[in-house]
């Protein structure tokens, strides 16, 4: 299911862009990962171009950035996540550790969020 931003999602996005700030990319992300049902949270490690399977998911980083100046403050992670029975892709796009109802994964029983970007 793709989202449509709203008029707050693009004023959020147009203020960001204001006060834009160089980013790197990192060689990796930890993200968490809570099962709904069994109320169980994992954090998950992965690299970049890493597909993991997670409960019935598959889950593909493909990039984590994170401000120059201050690589502590935030992460933006590039994720696919799909369900590979139905053959669904249930969530592309950035998520971003500090606002992670911004950009969120839509599914009744799984939530996956960034923690932070790792570099090596």
């Amino acid at each position: 299911m793709k989202r449509n931003l709203t008029g707050a999602a693009l004023a959020v996005c147009a203020g960001m862009a204001a006060h834009a700030q160089q980013a790197e990319s990192a060689s990796g992300a930890a993200l968490r990962w809570l099962d709904k049902v069994s109320g169980v949270t994992t954090e998950i490690k992965m690299a970049i171009g890493q597909t993991m399977e997670m409960g019935r998911l598959e889950v593909t980083l493909s990039d984590c950035r994170f401000p120059s100046e201050d690589p502590s403050s935030d992460a933006y992670a590039h994720l696919t996540v799909s369900d590979p029975e139905d053959g669904r892709t249930i969530f592309a796009g950035w998520m971003i550790a500090s606002s992670p109802a911004l950009s969120a994964l839509d599914d009744p029983r799984y939530d996956i969020w960034v923690q932070r970007c790792i570099s090596n």
